[in-house]
């Protein structure tokens, strides 16, 4: 912290040390910390910013409340919604489910190619390098295939 607050005020540690110092009362006795103290007008309070002060002594008597861990977050991504869906995206076939990939987008617009199929077209639409298929339809996907029936 010290050195961070040099460095921003182009100072050395030393008399950052020596500018922010400070001395407060503990219930357990006088403790050396640094704090930045910053007057307001109109009768509010000063913002006081603290480092450091707090005593390190252990407590015996302290009580330990060990809580469960909390998932940060119950929301799934997009994919894992199309997958739970069960269905493909393109014949809406229920069986055999698997991820179509693609290692980048722009490889969706690539030039050699005149006629797009109809995947090429609802994973452009998407933006998205995934696309959520029936064992069929990955396998017409990969020999050249194109299928006439799509979902949007």
């Amino acid at each position: 912290m010290l050195k961070t607050l040099a460095g921003k005020h182009r100072s050395t540690v030393t008399k950052m040390a020596r500018k922010y110092k400070t001395v407060i009362g503990t219930p357990d006795g006088p403790r050396t910390c640094f704090q930045v103290t910053v007057p307001r007008d109109r009768g509010r309070k000063p913002l006081v910013a603290r480092f450091g002060g707090i005593p390190l002594r252990r407590q015996r008597a302290a009580a330990l409340t060990d809580m469960s861990p909390i998932m940060a977050s119950t929301k799934r991504n997009e994919l894992i919604h199309r997958l739970l869906a069960r269905r493909c995206e393109l014949c809406e076939s229920t069986n055999r489910l698997e991820v179509h990939h693609l290692r980048k987008l722009a490889d969706l617009n690539r030039r050699d190619r005149p006629d797009k199929p109809a995947w090429v077209h609802l994973m452009a639409k998407r933006r998205r390098k995934t696309l959520v298929i029936c064992r069929n339809c990955h396998e017409d996907i990969h020999a050249g295939r194109t299928r006439t029936s799509t979902r949007n």
